[in-house]
């Protein structure tokens, strides 16, 4: 009876610490994607004006990843292949998705739109864009909860509206995901006069900056769930237009750029915009530390597309967001995770939206789900600095005209670039081990790596079932 009760007693003991053991065998997540923000657009990435020292200090304590990719230039492809792992070809999710009041109705049948679009002006139809991302993919979210995990999304959504909400997507809690791609107002109520307010962040102090009533959730949820992994998606709306100034922050800027005057980056209020996301982040992490939950803590820092030409200023990359360039695909990208990484690390190896799903998948501890093909690469090799990555190249898709884009695909396969288009001129190459700038086009000098490196595109559009566009009778240059 004796040794019955010792049993007991003992089971009973690792029953309820259990929770505890679990906590800390799993890493925290916070995967933090902050919108439009450019490559360098943090005085760690080599902004002169921007000032980021709480992210810097994630760096200085991380890994810096130097050839960092958005999956596309635009945001709603990014952040579904950041979500699933998979490239935006194969999910459906080339363009970003239009809201409901930018005319992205629901059809009746709930159907994506299927078909071709395009104008006698357009040499070619284009595939027309999903109105959200199907509820079949599965999500980090939904990996994450089935090894008990608590989820949160903060901030952007943008893959779709209603039915196809965070919450219905693995997420226990959601806070402001929507169908907006950009917010109504950066100040609390959040509206305009067409937009009243952001789902799930309803008016709660008037005047106060969006960037910092998204921190508030996030040390909310962090508190509530202290003692269980968790995951945070923390999408910030900024640093998207409306270009609002953090009022606080702007006379520092306007002083500071005044006294600067050869630098590139000259706007005070987005400056002040990019300041808030940092002050989110230091206040993310001190809340962290007075829980004693940084050891155990991974944060990922990133965006989802190059940063906006004329808000900001990308050089010495070309170009900027929607553009085929690096100013337009390439991002910035910190990985902070204590006892991997040694601190100050830095990786020229490419990488892309779709490594941090199954990067966070193993570092939790749940396989890669089995009927999904998986695009991304677990980068945690490359954060202990065991070796690289069996893979030999990127892809990215876009088979749309927006406004001077043409419709395009593009493959980064070691330092070599190519850009193929569907209208206008065909192909752009650049060798971006001796031209990160993209100002030496070589196409016409190179006609067998055109022919090598076009080969591998279209091996690649036909593995992922992607639509390509296609010859448009009514094109009015055949006539």
């Amino acid at each position: 009876m004796r040794y019955l009760m010792r049993v007991f007693t003992v089971s009973i003991g690792i029953f309820l610490i259990s929770p505890i053991l679990h906590a800390v065998d799993k890493p925290n997540f916070i995967l933090i994607n902050v919108d439009d923000l450019g490559w360098t657009d943090l005085g760690c990435f080599g902004s002169k004006i921007y000032e980021t020292p709480n992210i810097d200090d994630l760096a200085k304590n991380g890994m810096r990843f130097t050839d960092a990719y958005a999956a596309c230039a635009v945001c709603s492809p990014t952040r579904a292949a950041i979500m699933t792992g998979r490239y935006p070809a194969r999910v459906g999710v080339t363009d970003w998705i239009r809201a409901r009041f930018q005319g992205g109705k629901i059809p009746n049948d709930k159907k994506n739109p299927m078909g071709w679009i395009g104008s006698k002006t357009n040499k070619v139809l284009c595939p027309k864009n999903a109105l959200w991302m199907e509820s079949e993919e599965i999500t980090i979210a939904e990996q994450l909860k089935r090894v008990g995990y608590k989820t949160c999304h903060i901030g952007k959504w943008h893959l779709g509206a209603d039915d196809w909400y965070p919450e219905r997507q693995g997420f226990d809690e959601n806070y402001g995901g929507c169908d907006y791609g950009q917010p109504p107002s950066y100040y609390d109520p959040f509206s305009n006069k067409r937009l009243k307010g952001i789902n799930g962040l309803p008016g709660k102090k008037k005047g106060q900056y969006l960037t910092d009533r998204e921190c508030d959730e996030a040390l909310g949820f962090i508190s509530r769930n202290k003692k269980a992994p968790f995951f945070i998606y923390f999408a910030n709306y900024a640093v998207h237009t409306p270009i609002q100034a953090k009022v606080s922050l702007l006379d520092k800027y306007k002083s500071k750029i005044n006294k600067l005057s050869s630098v590139k980056q000259r706007n005070a209020a987005y400056a002040t915009m990019v300041e808030s996301v940092d002050q989110a982040v230091g206040r993310i992490r001190e809340k962290l530390s007075e829980y004693d939950l940084s050891k155990n803590t991974v944060i990922i820092f990133t965006s989802d597309n190059g940063g906006l030409l004329g808000p900001t200023n990308n050089a010495p990359l070309r170009s900027g967001k929607g553009y085929p360039y690096e100013g337009g695909i390439r991002v910035p990208l910190i990985v902070h995770w204590p006892g991997v990484i040694k601190a100050g690390g830095i990786s020229s190896v490419p990488v892309s939206s779709v490594d941090y799903f199954p990067t966070i998948c193993a570092a939790a501890g749940v396989a890669l789900p089995s009927k999904s093909i998986i695009d991304g690469f677990d980068l945690k090799p490359l954060m202990e600095g065991k070796g690289s990555l069996n893979r030999e190249d990127l892809f990215w898709h876009f088979p749309h005209y927006r406004g001077r884009v043409m419709p395009y695909t593009i493959i980064r396969s070691g330092s070599w670039k190519l850009i193929k288009r569907y209208d206008g001129k065909e192909y752009e190459l650049f060798n971006l081990a001796q031209d990160i700038g993209e100002s030496e086009e070589l196409s016409n000098k190179m006609p067998e790596k055109i022919k090598e490196l076009d080969a591998k595109i279209s091996k690649w559009l036909k593995k992922t079932g992607a639509k390509v566009p296609k010859p448009n009778p009514n094109y009015a240059g055949n006539k």
